[in-house]
């Protein structure tokens, strides 16, 4: 840690003495993007990493736009909806817009779209954003009617966040992987050239639709380029070879804004950083997770408050409940609550039968330090963890493939406002679900399946409740994302975490 410091200091000292007052590629209106989370597949459905949000809302347009501002659902592809029934959702669609090869945008697309995500066999990144859609009939040319299996009351969110649509004819004619390398959607950028884990090229759409929330992007070019580690993305912003960071660690934060051409701004977003913990005993019979006093030891543990206040900063809190705190059916009340008492948690070890503590195999993909600290704290109560430090992509196979006893990561929701993004996720006997535990599944689905607030809010609580008496699955603290940019570039940061690059303009 104190040589990564000094390494740190030693690269801000080079910056404030050798920086170029021309940082960013204002003259060539590129705008130059630099992330960790590299995307195997471009395709919005085929992956479920926030870099991958953030690309699809730049080049895609759902039926939906949820205004960054107040978080209300705004006409998009969809000029209007009805619900003549709970099961009954009547869009009518825009006319006159156009995919970027500049075929017609009709109802056909949105019905070859969400009858294609929503079935099993399509084998999507995130089932459970789209298994509540029964089917999608035509209706007219520009109109089409969506049936749902249940009332699923944040279903326009799930359209607005997560319901790009796909070109029917285009797809079907170049297939799944023809499509993921040469993509199109109906957004204010199109993708020019894709190089899967390397780079996205993107360029302003000239015929994108008059009228647009989205608005026409006032810069021409982005190019998004992917590096491996926190420390490269940093250099990267500091040599002038990028425009635009997220993600950094929040200790460089006063230095950035002491430089002359970069700064740096937080803002909360509703990101959670995570514990999960192998409950149901997927990596093997003998694996101490699978013990209830193990668990809460390691909650116990963990001091969760000193990490948000200390390494995340900026704000960051620490939900009682496994969700975001202002998502619908998020009740921190129905949560039982671990302090930090690392006498309690080797008190626990020692009843569960570890006195001497056991070897654990921690895998991350968040910022190395926070991933130290979780193991630092677990060692501390004789827990010899091992930091096992992967690329996103590389961790959530594992997770899925059931690999993993513990592994630290981050769920941002889709940026969806309602537990039904969350919880299910984790809980819901699906391929990243550690707890298995029936009951839990049950009442997420009450949860996610009625109008009713009074019987959500009961059915969440009771899921709530149980899913922390068990510690199944621990947050850890939300996100104050902080974000490194050049001083040319006119950007704003929004609670949902989505960088509007087509919103942004050089200065």
């Amino acid at each position: 840690m104190r040589l990564q410091n000094k390494l740190g200091a030693a690269i801000f000292a080079a910056a404030l003495l050798g920086a170029s007052p021309v940082a960013a590629q204002k003259s060539a209106d590129t705008l130059r993007i630099t992330m960790r989370d590299a995307l195997p597949n471009v395709d919005p459905y085929y992956n479920n990493l926030r870099t991958g949000v953030v690309m699809h809302h730049q080049a895609w347009d759902g039926l939906v736009y949820r205004n960054p501002e107040t978080f209300k659902n705004e006409p998009l592809l969809a000029t209007e909806w009805k619900m003549p029934d709970t099961t009954t959702i009547d869009f009518t669609l825009r006319p006159g817009v156009k995919f970027h090869d500049g075929s017609p945008f009709t109802a056909d697309d949105v019905v070859y779209t969400f009858n294609l995500v929503s079935d099993p066999a399509a084998k999507v990144s995130t089932p459970a954003n789209y298994n509540w859609i029964e089917k999608v009939e035509k209706t007219g040319e520009l109109s089409v009617r969506v049936k749902l299996k249940r009332p699923t009351p944040a279903a326009l969110e799930y359209f607005a966040m997560v319901g790009p649509i796909y070109p029917k004819a285009y797809r079907e004619k170049v297939g799944a992987e023809g499509y993921a390398k040469a993509p199109i959607g109906t957004g204010p950028y199109k993708i020019t050239k894709v190089e899967p884990g390397v780079s996205i090229d993107f360029e302003r759409f000239e015929d994108y639709w008059a009228g647009s929330p989205k608005g026409k992007p006032a810069i021409k070019k982005l190019a998004v380029r992917f590096v491996p580690d926190a420390t490269t993305e940093m250099t990267e912003l500091l040599a002038n070879r990028a425009d635009w960071i997220w993600n950094l660690n929040p200790d460089q934060f006063e230095n950035i804004n002491k430089l002359p051409h970069i700064m740096a701004v937080r803002k909360e977003s509703m990101r959670v950083g995570y514990l999960s913990l192998d409950a149901a005993g997927r990596t093997g019979a003998d694996n101490p997770i699978t013990k209830l006093k193990v668990r809460q030891a390691i909650w116990h543990a963990i001091d969760r408050q000193a990490m948000a206040d200390k390494l995340v900063t900026g704000g960051s809190r620490v939900p009682a409940a496994p969700c975001f705190p202002t998502q619908f059916g998020c009740n921190g009340e129905a949560a039982t609550l671990y302090d930090y008492n690392p006498a309690k948690a080797k008190q626990l070890l020692s009843e569960a039968g570890y006195p001497d503590g056991f070897d654990l195999e921690v895998a991350s993909y968040v910022l190395p330090q926070w991933g130290s600290a979780v193991q630092n704290y677990l060692i501390a109560v004789g827990i010899r963890a091992k930091l096992n430090q992967l690329q996103t992509a590389a961790l959530i196979q594992r997770a899925k493939a059931g690999e993993l006893r513990a592994y630290i990561g981050s769920w941002g929701s889709y940026s969806i406002n309602d537990v039904s993004a969350f919880m299910p996720n984790f809980l819901d006997g699906g391929a990243d679900d550690y707890a298995r535990d029936p009951d839990v599944q049950k009442w997420l689905i009450e949860g996610g399946s009625s109008n009713d607030t009074e019987v959500r809010n009961k059915a969440y609580s009771a899921a709530i409740q149980r899913v922390t008496q068990q510690a199944y699955f621990a947050p850890l603290h939300t996100y104050v994302t902080t974000y490194g940019y050049s001083k040319q570039l006119d950007f704003t940061p929004y609670s949902d975490e989505l960088p509007r690059f087509y919103l942004a303009k050089w200065k």
